[in-house]
């Protein structure tokens, strides 16, 4: 009798383990997928890079296999923390990142599950990487909206031809702004450009800081920046009654103060990131591999309300901002 309670027991054992081994797989083996997604905050750039990721992913997988979780971090680095923690707890089978501050959150979060990050700058500054080679390793990849900083900074010279002194305008707890305008800054200095850095701390100070860079400017270049783009009215509202034209990073903030861009689509950004991550989880791809991919075209593009306003002709080669 002992011998055989022994064996019932042994297979209700291999029974239980079976079960368990199936249930965690569970998302996987049966084609079907949960992505947690973490946007630092509401803006039309990292809208539009979640709706891209969305699409390419329901696109080859179809909608009825993937379930997306989309938190929204309203701006703040600790509630995307927050949010990356949940994401591990519920043991998602991706994380897609979208912004620097989320990208940093979920990394710190979890070594494990895979981590695509968009609309990031540049990796080797958000990830503190040395000698960062384009891959980033471990469990992390994804896609920068990083346009070409010396075609930004010849922007600057084609526009404004007769300007001496130009603002660098950003917000100083960015890793990746800093990174822009000290590239920026370095080229506007070859072309004999006085150029001056002009950091603020939060949206508190923006208003006085801006004040500043556009009383001492000819011109203010602001980078792709996530606290600019929430807060392009301040600076709009500033720099339009000094007749002080600013060159933006990405088209959602030349919308809103600028007059000139070298604009991506970041619902393009965030298609490819959305291919990315049908790789890994339908093809298996080994993500500590895939180098980080960028946008594959630039468009010059400029704000028809903007140049009318300080009455600039707008250049040859440069496509108006459609209007929402």
């Amino acid at each position: 009798m002992k011998k055989v309670l022994s064996v019932l027991l042994a297979v209700a054992l291999c029974a239980a383990s079976l079960v368990s081994f199936t249930s965690c797989g569970d998302t996987q083996s049966d084609g079907k997928y949960t992505i947690g997604i973490c946007q630092l905050m509401e803006h039309v750039a990292l809208d539009a890079a979640t709706e891209g990721f969305k699409q390419a992913v329901i696109d080859e997988l179809g909608a009825e296999n993937v379930e997306f979780d989309v938190q929204n971090g309203q701006g703040d680095p600790a509630t995307c923390s927050t949010i990356a923690n949940q994401f591990v707890s519920n043991n998602v089978d991706l994380i897609m990142a979208n912004a620097t501050p989320a990208l940093q959150s979920a990394a710190a979060a979890t070594g494990d599950i895979p981590i695509l990050g968009t609309s990031v700058t540049e990796y080797g500054v958000a990830l503190e990487l040395k000698d960062f080679n384009g891959t980033v390793g471990g469990n992390i990849s994804g896609t920068s909206d990083l346009a070409p900083l010396d075609l930004q900074a010849a922007m600057i010279t084609e526009w404004c031809p007769e300007a001496n002194k130009v603002g660098l305008l950003y917000c100083s707890k960015e890793a990746n702004s800093q990174y822009q305008v000290d590239v920026v800054k370095a080229e506007l200095e070859k072309k004999g450009l006085e150029a001056t850095l002009y950091p603020f701390t939060d949206s508190n100070d923006l208003a006085q800081i801006c004040t500043t860079a556009a009383d001492n400017s000819d011109v203010i270049y602001v980078p792709t920046d996530n606290t600019v783009a929430e807060n392009t009215g301040i600076i709009d509202n500033i720099c339009e009654p000094k007749k002080i034209p600013v060159i933006a990073g990405e088209e959602g903030i030349c919308s809103g103060c600028g007059i000139a861009t070298l604009s991506i689509s970041y619902y393009d950004l965030g298609y490819t990131t959305g291919k990315m991550a049908v790789k890994i989880l339908r093809d298996g791809a080994d993500i500590s591999t895939m180098p980080i991919e960028y946008a594959e075209k630039q468009t010059p593009k400029y704000n028809t309300q903007n140049c009318e306003a300080l009455g600039i002709t707008p250049l040859e080669g440069y496509v108006a901002i459609e209007a929402e």
